[in-house]
């Protein structure tokens, strides 16, 4: 049974060097991940776990006092497709809602079409494209915190 813990800040050190196993093996970029979430302000870090095994993770910062960017998040390929994303999705749109934040934030890249594909599910709009430094086209999108993201 997985189970989902959130951390206002960093986590424990054996849940985060989960959170960087993960995250290398997606994203190949775990220095970076470590060097920039022990500075952001207002990090959210959610985890999700089977035993003691970190499978999912969802990250987050404050970019003022009203709007909160998604930054990364990624599930254990193995755990795909059982839901896990879209739970660590709906108890960060919650807990950034209870915390006042009213806009939500996160860019995308269109090679990460289950995630472009999730955000609109759960409330995206697209709002900006745009091309990187590395010259590959991202996706701004956002989302309006309501009411029902605090039930």
């Amino acid at each position: 049974m997985v189970q989902y813990r959130h951390y206002w800040g960093m986590p424990e050190q054996q849940i985060f060097e989960g959170i960087l196993a993960l995250h290398h093996e997606v994203f190949m970029n775990a220095d970076h991940l470590r060097a920039k979430l022990s500075i952001v302000p207002n990090a959210l870090v959610l985890v999700a776990s089977q035993k003691e095994e970190v499978v999912g993770y969802k990250i987050g910062y404050e970019l003022t006092k009203d709007r909160y960017y998604s930054w990364y998040g990624a599930v254990s390929e193995e755990y795909r497709r059982r839901g896990i994303a879209s739970e660590l999705m709906k108890k960060q749109h919650q807990l950034i809602a209870e915390a006042g934040y009213t806009i939500l934030e996160t860019k995308t890249r269109n090679k990460w079409r289950n995630m472009l594909i999730a955000n609109i599910k759960h409330g995206f709009d697209i709002v900006a494209t745009f091309q990187d430094d590395e010259g590959i086209h991202r996706i701004t999108m956002e989302k309006r915190l309501v009411h029902e993201d605090i039930q």
